[in-house]
């Protein structure tokens, strides 16, 4: 059924309610040479929220602050029904090994400084950002925890990070009484669905809600971009830099232009764009709890949010799904054979209720 911004979904295992479509505010603020001017972001958040939209995405360093800045400004009035959340981890200051990590020292820093550029009490939702592969996961779990009981922050969560690392660090919070992870966010699209092998199934086993971020694969399901491109022959235009980004992620391939033309099909048969196609298949996994959205033009934006009106038909999302299907590789592959299947049930079938 089509959805609107205030079809709230529940976050994971919480109580908290979300929009199925989140703005992302790394657009905020003009400080990386993209983005929006303060009087832009303002209609963006406006927009947002008037149609019902409450979950707001930032980061301590996105446009060197002035994302958070811009956000705390905006959402002054409105705060109490608002869902701010923000990231840790990442280098504040340049020559200053303690201010990024996951460790306790740039986790308290961050969130300070968080709570000042946002102008508020206390933060909705803490992500660590990004898994730094030296902090002794008791350290990052023991010290989201104190802030959730100092009342600074409400909710914890988690984004690239090992599958391995976000489950073990779920079993030591429910273990200790410490305050669990309720979302996982991470990079999900029609063109990269390598999560669905582990991040997703743990995080619907454990009970964290995923937040897809780069659903539209940088903008290749957009239909921006053509075998020009990937053949460096393109003339190039004002997104020259975009595209030369993608290039060297290896986003642009033959493989995810190919995935893009059928969300171009299937676009066409519903009379909506690629981008809305793209987006909305997101949301029919029933791992993910909202998608991140962003943009830097109201125009950018209406466009988004008209993928909460899409349905798909039975043979649309087959044709999207066998479009981008990607091997899953052992042992899943091994254990949804014929043979395994025979060998742990004798052949029977065995539905499974959840």
């Amino acid at each position: 059924m089509a959805l609107t911004l205030d079809t709230y979904r529940l976050l994971g295992r919480s109580g908290l309610r979300v929009s199925p479509l989140a703005l992302g505010t790394a657009t905020f603020g003009t400080e990386w040479g993209w983005g929006a001017e303060r009087a832009e972001a303002r209609k963006l958040f406006d927009h947002y929220v008037e149609l019902g939209g409450n979950l707001l995405d930032t980061a301590d360093t996105y446009t060197d602050g002035s994302s958070e800045r811009l956000l705390g400004e905006f959402a002054r009035e409105e705060r109490e029904r608002l869902v701010l959340a923000t990231k840790y981890s990442t280098l504040r200051r340049p020559g200053d090994p303690n201010s990024g990590g996951g460790h306790r020292k740039a986790l308290f820093g961050s969130v300070e400084e968080s709570l000042r550029r946002l102008a508020t009490d206390y933060i909705d939702l803490l992500y660590l950002h990004v898994w730094d592969f030296r902090t002794p996961v008791e350290e990052i779990l023991r010290g989201l925890d104190d802030l959730v009981r100092q009342g600074k922050v409400l909710y914890v969560a988690i984004s690239n990070t090992p599958a391995w690392q976000v489950s073990r660090m779920q079993a030591i919070a429910d273990l200790r009484g410490w305050s669990p992870l309720v979302a996982l966010q991470l990079e999900y699209s029609l063109i990269e669905r390598t999560a669905e092998r582990d991040l997703i199934p743990m995080a619907r086993e454990l009970g964290l809600g995923v937040v897809p971020y780069s659903p539209l694969g940088g903008g290749v399901l957009s239909g921006k971009y053509s075998r020009d491109d990937v053949a460096g022959t393109s003339a190039g235009t004002g997104d020259s830099t975009r595209r030369n980004h993608n290039l060297t992620l290896g986003t642009l391939t033959e493989r995810n232009l190919a995935v893009a033309d059928v969300a171009r099909e299937v676009a066409a048969d519903l009379g909506r764009t690629p981008a809305q196609v793209a987006l909305a298949w997101t949301l029919r996994n029933p791992g993910v709890a909202t998608t991140l959205i962003g943009a830097r033009t109201p125009a950018q934006l209406e466009e988004n949010l008209g993928a909460l009106e899409i349905e798909f038909t039975a043979a649309q999302m087959a044709r999207l799904d066998a479009a981008s299907a990607i091997e899953l590789g052992q042992p899943h592959d091994l254990l949804a054979s014929d043979n395994m299947r025979h060998v742990t049930t004798g052949g029977l079938r065995i539905e499974t209720r959840r």
